[in-house]
């Protein structure tokens, strides 16, 4: 079938040369379809239309749309081929795509849903979804997404679980963060929201109705498996993930701990809602201050903690409380306050509620009595010289031989150690020696004798011996060979052993000289 510029085309050829076959090499066509659209001109009639020719899958076209309607146009050409070679049909497995591929379309052109442009109310709507967070210390995470469908606010906050407890924080938390409460939260139809549904009304949970009635708001659920009806939050899920979950491709590095995720998400937040938002070219945050704000009701002071488990008050000298006869630590930062402490069949959770709201503090597994749980960053750094003595001079004399340097400081340590005596004397003659070899040499003296655990007199002598040995006119260092300059006293008898035959009075003699009087 010729488009209509092809048929003026044609129909000008022949006016040009008045042949049929003429204009039909001119326009490339057959010279019986000039005929036949020349003739059409001369009758008034519109141009020729091609004659359609029927399919072979024609005479089971009624059984074709009736499985497109059954599956909701789900079902794969290859099944339904199958099914019409059962019903005889004769053709190709290609005829039958062709066919189904057209009644898909239609059933989807009847089917399809349309979406009206949806323009909230400043402080009436807030939905909330959750999204798959990153693995934190071999435990996978939980995202919490809210999202204020007029501001186009976000707020992500982890979570280590989804239980009523967790979502309860989360939401008295996203409360506190925009500054108020608003008029629906709108959320899926989850056991924490909706136990079951009758006749197709939900029925829900009684803690999700007592929060509500707490925080005067109205909670509202989509219809099941409908997550178009909230598409705002579920973005928003999809922008978090990618942006905060580590994977193959975005290249992001792996969370120490739960704080880092929690200051991540912190980041995130402070990102997206103060930057222009593309459909309202407004900054979330200036539209929360200045238009939503003042509509979205106050929050209770009080949160709700009826579902955070028993309370618990941190004694103000450890932070540690008991729960089932067992003891658990907390940060050391809630010394003296109160916590809210509740546990599963693996877990103990603490939770603690603040100016921000409740927060869960820690997470222990079950313990037995006897053994308490402790996480060390509960506790603060130890203090100075609770498990290492730091050098604080008392007077002016430990003060003087302290300031020679590092290496009387390890003398000192040391000496003390190894129960050496008279540590005072040994302290002032060293001063005093370093009077006149200087206190460079003196202190990398005292640290040499400290490594090798020499602390008597003697020892103390050979720094002033070993300084005498360097010489200052060619910058290098003799080794002393006088034995008279050795600290190592009684070694001459030893000098001719083997060559000369010693009497018994020259070997007690060398052995009394050998005594070591250290």
């Amino acid at each position: 079938m010729k488009s209509p510029g092809e048929f003026m085309e044609i129909l000008a050829a022949y006016d040009l040369t008045r042949s049929y076959r003429d204009a039909a090499k001119i326009c490339g066509v057959s010279h019986n379809t000039v005929r036949s659209y020349v003739l059409a001109r001369q009758e008034g009639a519109q141009a020729p239309v091609a004659r359609q020719r029927g399919r072979m899958t024609d005479p089971f076209l009624p059984q074709m749309a009736s499985w497109v309607e059954q599956s909701r146009g789900k079902i794969r050409g290859d099944v339904v081929h199958e099914k019409l070679l059962a019903l005889g049909f004769t053709g190709c497995e290609r005829t039958t795509r062709t066919t189904l591929a057209g009644l898909k379309a239609k059933y989807r052109a009847r089917s399809v849903r349309v979406h009206r442009p949806w323009t909230p109310e400043p402080g009436l709507w807030l939905q909330y979804d959750y999204g798959d967070g990153p693995v934190v210390d071999g435990v996978k995470t939980v995202l919490f997404v809210a999202w204020l469908a007029f501001s186009r606010l976000r707020i992500v906050i982890p979570l280590r679980d989804r239980t009523m407890p967790s979502v309860f924080a989360a939401l008295d938390r996203s409360f506190r963060l925009i500054g108020g409460v608003p008029t629906y939260i709108l959320t899926d139809n989850e056991k924490t929201v909706t136990v079951e549904h009758v006749a197709g009304i939900p029925v829900r949970n009684h803690q999700i109705v007592a929060f509500a009635r707490h925080y005067s708001t109205s909670l509202q659920t989509c219809l099941p498996a409908d997550p178009a009806s909230k598409g705002g939050v579920e973005n928003a899920v999809k922008i978090a993930k990618a942006d905060l979950v580590p994977t193959d491709t975005n290249l992001l590095p792996e969370y120490r701990s739960f704080a880092e995720l929690e200051a991540a998400c912190e980041a995130f937040m402070e990102e997206v809602n103060s930057r222009v938002h593309r459909v309202t070219l407004e900054i979330p945050k200036d539209m929360l201050r200045v238009l939503e704000g003042p509509r979205l009701h106050p929050v209770p002071a009080a949160p709700v903690t009826a579902s955070f488990g028993q309370t618990r008050q941190v004694p103000p000298n450890t932070p540690m409380i008991t729960f089932a006869q067992s003891r658990y630590s907390v940060p050391h930062a809630l010394m003296g306050q109160m916590v809210w402490v509740r546990g599963t069949e693996t877990e103990v959770i603490i939770v603690h509620v603040g100016v921000a709201g409740p927060v869960e503090v820690a997470r222990h597994e079950l313990t037995r009595p006897g053994t308490p749980a402790i996480i060390d960053a509960h506790f603060p750094p130890a203090p100075a010289g609770a498990l290492e003595r730091v050098i604080r001079p008392t007077n002016k004399a430990e003060e003087e031989f302290l300031a020679l340097g590092a290496g009387a400081a390890l003398w000192l340590k040391e000496a003390a150690a190894a129960g050496t005596g008279k540590i005072r004397h040994k302290m002032e003659r060293a001063v005093t020696l370093a009077r006149v070899l200087g206190a460079d040499e003196v202190d990398k003296g005292l640290g040499a004798a400290a490594v090798h655990q020499r602390f008597t007199h003697e020892d103390l002598l050979s720094i002033g011996n070993t300084g005498n040995a360097t010489s200052h006119t060619t910058g290098t260092t003799h080794t002393v060979t006088d034995q008279g300059q050795w600290l190592s006293q009684g070694t001459g008898s030893w000098a001719n052993f083997g060559t000369t035959p010693a009497t018994g009075p020259a070997v007690d003699g060398g052995l009394e000289g050998a005594t070591d009087e250290r």
